[in-house]
């Protein structure tokens, strides 16, 4: 659906205070720019990355790489699509050396089997991606401090966290106070 006004509302909550990351539902380039126009920092493009390989290096070439990263859900490997109902048919290893190419740095990795689950990020599949030279956003499973610091420690772009500030095992501050100590 179109959610536009509500983002735009949240942007103008927040009055430049952090900076705002967009993703879900960007499969254009109208709707790429239409979010950056609202004033998000950086739009995640997700399954527009697998079924239009033209789409990235336009967008890059059209807003800029620093205002994008790809968005790569997969379950065992595989990439899913379409908020998770479709298999991509294409494995991470194969897709992410695509996104880099198109000169966008930063991937969003989510782990699919795990999103929600409170068992741990996938640190070994984000690890292979960053690998390939990207920075990398692990989401899906963060359940605790300790899992942030395992996220820092392995040197990842950062983590994606819901249902355990939801949940209240832990707050914004403690995991941002993680985030920003030295390991």
């Amino acid at each position: 659906g179109d959610n536009l006004r509500a983002i735009e509302r949240i942007i103008a909550a927040v009055g430049g205070r952090l900076r705002v990351q967009l993703g879900g539902g960007l499969r254009s380039l109208q709707r790429i720019e239409e979010g950056l126009a609202l004033g998000a920092a950086r739009v995640v493009v997700g399954t527009a990355a697998v079924k239009d390989p033209g789409l990235l290096p336009e967008a890059v070439r059209r807003v800029g790489a620093g205002r994008l990263a790809a968005g790569v859900d997969a379950r065992d490997g595989v990439v899913a699509v379409r908020g998770w109902r479709e298999s991509g048919g294409e494995r991470v290893e194969a897709l992410a050396p695509r996104i880099l190419e198109s000169g966008i740095r930063t991937i969003v990795y989510t782990d699919i089997s795990r999103d929600g689950m409170l068992a741990g990020p996938d640190l070994r599949g984000a690890l292979a991606i960053r690998a390939l030279g990207a920075d990398v956003v692990v989401s899906g499973g963060v359940s605790s401090l300790g899992d942030l610091r395992a996220v820092r420690d392995a040197g990842l772009a950062g983590a994606i966290v819901g249902r355990a500030l939801y949940e209240g095992r832990f707050d914004a501050a403690d995991a941002l106070a993680v985030a920003a100590a030295r390991s």
